[in-house]
């Protein structure tokens, strides 16, 4: 278990489930969070069922999917993952959202990402950490980089949402670009 100030990130359980279904069936969490991703969104019960049971056998050594929980009550509000972790390669892909809409823009996220970041560059040998999001996300995108993540290239007019076309924009951080928060705690 990684633990801040404002949240908790543990194993994904069964229980879950639910919290996962309601957030990948609401369209603003799926716009924030994935616009033009249709591995996110809408899904059905049998559906998020089946990937559950495969994201329940996750081995952690290359990829895990983590609830975020408030530190508060425990109360489930969102996921965090890393996944194509190359210990090798020294590279691995993040993913957090926050799917509770009361907790977005409160530091919930940022926190469990910087909680997923101290981790993954504590216990692997790896040199970068990549993710991405999409152009009109400007929340997204000052909360990356605030934590260090620069800015590496665009998929120019990568997502469509709405009728507008936007650029998926992919940020990486390099190891010595991390300053860990002196207690652990982000």
């Amino acid at each position: 278990m990684l633990e801040g100030d404002l949240v908790r990130l543990r194993a994904l359980r069964a229980d879950d489930a639910e919290h996962h279904l309601r957030w990948r069936n609401d369209p603003e969490v799926v716009r924030w969070a994935a616009a033009g991703d249709p591995c996110f969104g809408p899904v059905t019960a049998e559906g998020l069922a089946i990937a559950f049971e495969s994201m329940l056998r996750l081995v952690p050594l290359k990829e895990a999917v983590l609830t975020i929980e408030d530190r508060t009550d425990g109360r489930p509000i969102g996921m965090a993952d890393y996944r194509d972790l190359d210990p090798y390669g020294g590279a691995a892909t993040l993913g957090v959202t926050i799917g509770e809409r009361a907790y977005w823009g409160r530091g919930h996220g940022s926190q469990a990402l910087a909680l997923l970041v101290d981790h993954l560059f504590g216990a692997y040998p790896l040199r970068r950490l990549e993710l991405d999001t999409w152009s009109g996300n400007e929340r997204a995108l000052r909360a990356f980089t605030r934590l260090g993540f620069q800015e590496e290239g665009r998929r120019r007019q990568a997502v469509q949402l709405a009728g507008h076309y936007y650029d998926r924009v992919l940020l990486g951080l390099l190891r010595e670009e991390w300053k860990p928060a002196p207690t652990g705690r982000a």
